[in-house]
């Protein structure tokens, strides 16, 4: 399995993104998804994540409230909506996938906030 991130872009504060991140192979529906974060210089930050069959969700404190994991198992794809986002939010956001000792990050896409 690989995943690939899309979606990433500009946007003003107070805007709206939705990241994808699209996975191949045929085992996606096994994986337990995350999202993280990373600033340059700084520790990758986790900011949500879903079981497999998508019932079960948990959020950092710092984005609860305005971003929403959800996932699509028969496209293969996990998404996080992003809505009023701050100068905050910057960075480069990755997925991540966990199944029994398997650890699959994708290749992240960028989020800049403007303000």
């Amino acid at each position: 399995v690989q995943f690939v991130e899309s979606g990433g872009g500009l946007v003003q504060s107070g805007g709206s993104l939705r990241l994808s991140c699209a996975a191949s192979g045929s085992t996606f529906s096994n994986y337990r998804m995350s999202w993280y974060r990373q600033i340059p210089g700084k520790e990758r930050e986790w900011v949500a994540a879903i079981s497999n069959t998508g019932d079960i969700t948990n959020y950092a404190d710092s984005v609860k409230g305005r971003f929403t994991i959800s996932r699509d198992n028969y496209k293969k794809t996990v998404y996080l909506q992003m809505n009023s986002l701050k100068p905050d939010d910057t960075a480069v956001y990755y997925c991540k996938g966990n199944w029994l000792s398997y650890t699959i990050w994708g290749q992240g896409t960028q989020v800049t906030v403007s303000s």
